[in-house]
C-alpha cells in the first residue's frame, strides 16, 4: 500500500492562502501521502501554512515549488485534474472514487498526480488540458465548491481506501464456548425461578426466548457471558448466593 501511495503526488496550482497549503499537507499525512508540489504559490513558506499543518510539518517541509504545472508533472504517467464545474471541452470525466482506483493501477508503473486549481478560479483551460482526466467530487448542486484542503482530503481518502486500508480490526477476545453459553442459560433459569419470574411447569416460553435472544449475537465473548452471570449473581439474595456457589 505505501509503495503505491508513495507514487501519488498532490499538485496545488497557484494557491493563494498559505493556510490551505498547510491544511492540504495535513490531509495528505493522515492518508499516507507525502509528495506535495506547489505551482507558483502566492505566499510560501509562510507561518499560516505551519499553523494548519498540524503534525504534518515533514510533508510541508518536503514540498517542492515549481514555476509551472508542466514542470510539476513532467515525469508523471497520468495526471488527474480536479474541477467543480463542467467544461465544454475537457478530458475524460471520472468520479473521485473511480479516479483513485485508476490512479492506483497506474501508480505501479510510474508517478501519478492529482492537480488542484487556485481557491478563487480553479484550473485554467491550459492547465486542464495538460491533464488526461477530469475528476469531479459530487456535492450539493446549490453549493458544489469545496475548500481546497477539503477537496484534497476527499481525494487522499479515496486513494488510501483504494490502496487497501480498512477499519481497525476489532480487539481479539476469547469467544464463549457452548459450555459457557449453556452455563449462562442455566444461571438465567435459576435466577428466574428464585425470583418468581419463572414458575416451573407453567408452560412458559421464557427459556426458548432467551436462547433466541442470545443466538442473535454472532460472536458472544466469554467475558460478556461472565458479566451477565456476575450481574445475575449480584442480584440474588445473600442466602441463595451461598447455596449456588
Amino acid at each position: 500500500m505505501s509503495e503505491l501511495l508513495g507514487a501519488v503526488r498532490i499538485v496545488l496550482c497557484r494557491p493563494s492562502h498559505p493556510g490551505n497549503i498547510g491544511a492540504a499537507a495535513r490531509a495528505m499525512k493522515t492518508m499516507g501521502l507525502g509528495d506535495l508540489r506547489l505551482v507558483a504559490p502566492e505566499r510560501f513558506p509562510a507561518p499560516e501554512a505551519q499553523w494548519l499543518a498540524t503534525h504534518a510539518a515533514d510533508v510541508l517541509e518536503a514540498a517542492r515549488v515549481h514555476a509551472s504545472l508542466t514542470e510539476a508533472i513532467i515525469d508523471c504517467v497520468a495526471v488527474f485534474a480536479l474541477s467543480a464545474r463542467p467544461r465544454e471541452w475537457s478530458p475524460q470525466v471520472l468520479a473521485a472514487r473511480d479516479a483513485a482506483q485508476s490512479a492506483l493501477a497506474l501508480a505501479a508503473r510510474g508517478p501519478v498526480a492529482f492537480v488542484f486549481g487556485s481557491e478563487s478560479a480553479g484550473l485554467t483551460n491550459e492547465e486542464l488540458f495538460a491533464c488526461q482526466h477530469l475528476v469531479h467530487i459530487p456535492a450539493h448542486p446549490r453549493y458544489s465548491s469545496l475548500n481546497l484542503a477539503q477537496a484534497v482530503q476527499v481525494i487522499c481518502y479515496e486513494l488510501f481506501v483504494g490502496a487497501g486500508a480498512g477499519v481497525p480490526a476489532a480487539r481479539s477476545e476469547k469467544l464463549a464456548t457452548v459450555e459457557d453459553v449453556e452455563g449462562l442459560y442455566a444461571h438465567l433459569e435459576q435466577a428466574a425461578v428464585n425470583s418468581g419470574f419463572l414458575v416451573p411447569g407453567s408452560g412458559s416460553k421464557l427459556r426458548e426466548r432467551w436462547r433466541r435472544l442470545f443466538s442473535r449475537v454472532p460472536e458472544l465473548e466469554r467475558e460478556e457471558v461472565n458479566i451477565v452471570r456476575g450481574f445475575l449473581k449480584a442480584l440474588q439474595p445473600q442466602g441463595q448466593k451461598s447455596r449456588n456457589k
